[in-house]
């Protein structure tokens, strides 16, 4: 499958900021099932070239913006070629040492529910344990946009039982690690036509170690593993560490901000959705 996207995210700033500092990961990954083809990322239409590896292989560019600066708008847009691997990520550009991936967060710390969630699937074993996490998190988190903020835990999105599917994949995360299996927030794109087809965000789902397969991409928001749908932009030890767009903002006492993803298969003509 080719997957064509145009990812748009503007900040504006009543008061211009004097310095704007801003690191991109927006160059999706290269891996098996995956290829970027024909792929730009733009700031205020000034094209980036280098996107340097980060150290979970993952390409990121930093862009300096001297102020005056009242407006950026990034924008991320091409066509990705995709396969359907039931899951399996394989063939990164750079492999991270799988203890990397038991670590804590604050984000993902885990809290007495979130070990019993993990306990309530320890009687399981190797790949069938991780597909009934990925359940038991999505019976246990109800998807409810705008009930939770970024800056909201793993812990916090369980007790209220409802948040978005930056929380599932916290949660999915939290209760793994407890099990003693490595796993990583990712962060990427979904042509998600059926239940959400509306869908003008960027996607966030988990991935998990399994014993003779590898990595496992597991979205519990919608109860399946990764496939041709999905575009993996960048992976991290939860959101803020895998957030494809950061920044830090000097002189500017307020933002405004504008996110707009279109995506969907890729017709004869790319460009066309593009603009």
């Amino acid at each position: 499958m080719e997957l064509a996207v145009r990812h748009q995210t503007i900040y504006r700033y009543p008061k211009p900021a004097s310095q704007v500092a801003l690191l991109l990961r927006l160059r999706p990954t290269f891996c098996d099932g995956q290829r970027p083809g024909d792929w730009q990322v733009t700031v205020n239409d000034a094209p980036l070239e280098d996107f340097p590896l980060n150290a979970y292989g993952d390409g990121e560019a930093f862009v300096r913006l001297p102020g005056p600066v009242e407006q950026i708008v990034i924008v991320a847009a091409g066509v990705v070629a995709t396969q359907d691997r039931a899951g399996v990520v394989s063939g990164l550009l750079r492999e991270v040492p799988l203890r990397v991936f038991l670590r804590e967060t604050g984000l993902t710390r885990p809290d007495p529910a979130i070990t019993a969630l993990a306990d309530s699937v320890r009687s399981e074993t190797g790949i069938a344990r991780l597909h009934l996490l990925s359940t038991r998190v999505r019976e246990a988190v109800a998807y409810r946009p705008g009930a939770t903020s970024t800056a909201s835990t793993a812990a916090e999105a369980l007790a209220q039982g409802q948040g978005v599917c930056q929380d599932h994949a916290h949660v999915f995360v939290s209760a793994a690690r407890v099990l003693g299996v490595p796993a990583r927030y990712v962060a990427g794109y979904l042509l998600d036509r059926e239940t959400d087809p509306n869908q003008h965000e960027t996607h966030a789902w988990a991935e998990a170690w399994a014993d003779g397969l590898g990595w496992i991409g597991f979205d519990p928001t919608n109860g399946i593993c990764s496939t041709e749908q999905y575009i993996r932009l960048c992976c991290g030890l939860d959101a803020h560490d895998a957030a494809p767009v950061r920044g830090s903002v000097f002189g500017a006492a307020s933002e405004a901000m504008d996110v707009d993803v279109r995506i969907d298969e890729a017709g004869p003509d790319p460009r066309q959705m593009q603009q």
